[in-house]
């Protein structure tokens, strides 16, 4: 079973849920995306989570697996299973994360745990480690020919990797701190210093989603020129890395099927021969 852990949204194949929790003592009044783990109960999707470089670190990431398996497994109406787990790590920091990483998702052999009010028993099998992006495109990499630049901009970090005829570039990889939680703090920001007032994040991740949101046209125009000024540090940041607007062709690798959410975007650029 695959897992991307974002710092924005937690995605497996079949299913996108919003990386917040919120853990409470007693049973929530308000049902939907409640696990039940150890006695507690977390609500997931409420708040947001601030960016940790080693997700390791945060025993909330462990949370937030059981519950991305949980809701992948109720696809097929599975309660019980033997799961090996395939999840990612940022291009320059897995090779010192993978082992620590893979003993964290690993830490429990067999777990039992309520999400939604229905049991789940998992035995872990075992944990596969990937270089974020890369998986995106490994099965295309047929079509990739001379020198190509793959740019994964998440939520929390913007992974970039050289594939030149056909075969990534180890050494010519890098990871930034450029995710689209940097857009998001910029505009809550510009938005309290002119106008004095603090914006709902939701508000402007529609923005950032549409282009518009139900708001008068000065927070509108606020909001927009952030984003805009935001893409533009994108692009910096990847000519930076030689990339070269004008001899290279786009091609969005997005996961189509999902059309709602506005982070874990990945754009493959292809330097034509």
């Amino acid at each position: 079973m695959a897992v991307d852990h974002g710092y924005g949204n937690m995605k497996t194949a079949n299913t996108v849920t919003p990386t917040g929790i919120k853990a409470y003592e007693t049973e929530p009044i308000f049902t939907g995306n409640i696990l039940e783990y150890n006695g507690i109960y977390y609500r997931i999707g409420e708040g947001h989570k601030e960016f940790i470089p080693d997700k390791a670190m945060d025993e909330e990431y462990y949370l937030l697996t059981l519950m991305a398996i949980a809701r992948e497994l109720n696809v097929f109406s599975i309660r019980e299973a033997d799961v090996h787990l395939a999840a990612g790590l940022p291009l320059t920091w897995i090779r010192n994360q993978r082992e620590a990483f893979r003993s964290y998702l690993l830490q429990n052999p067999e777990v039992h745990y309520r999400f939604n009010g229905k049991e789940y028993h998992l035995h872990f099998a075992g944990c596969s480690l990937y270089p974020q992006g890369y998986p995106a495109i490994v099965n295309h990499l047929g079509n990739f020919k001379g020198t190509n630049l793959l740019a994964d901009i998440g939520n929390g970090t913007m992974n970039i990797l050289y594939i030149n005829n056909k075969k990534a570039q180890e050494s010519r990889c890098w990871t930034e701190k450029l995710g689209v939680n940097q857009c998001m703090i910029a505009a809550k920001n510009a938005v309290l210093d002119k106008f004095g007032v603090k914006i709902e994040e939701s508000t402007v991740e529609q923005i950032l989603r549409f282009g518009t949101a139900d708001i008068s046209a000065p927070y509108l125009d606020c909001i927009s020129s952030i984003a805009r000024q935001y893409v533009a540090e994108l692009f910096s940041t990847l000519c930076k890395y030689e990339y070269n607007p004008g001899t290279t062709l786009e091609r969005c690798g997005r996961n189509r099927k999902d059309k709602r959410q506005p982070t874990g975007k990945r754009i493959c650029c292809r330097t034509p021969r």
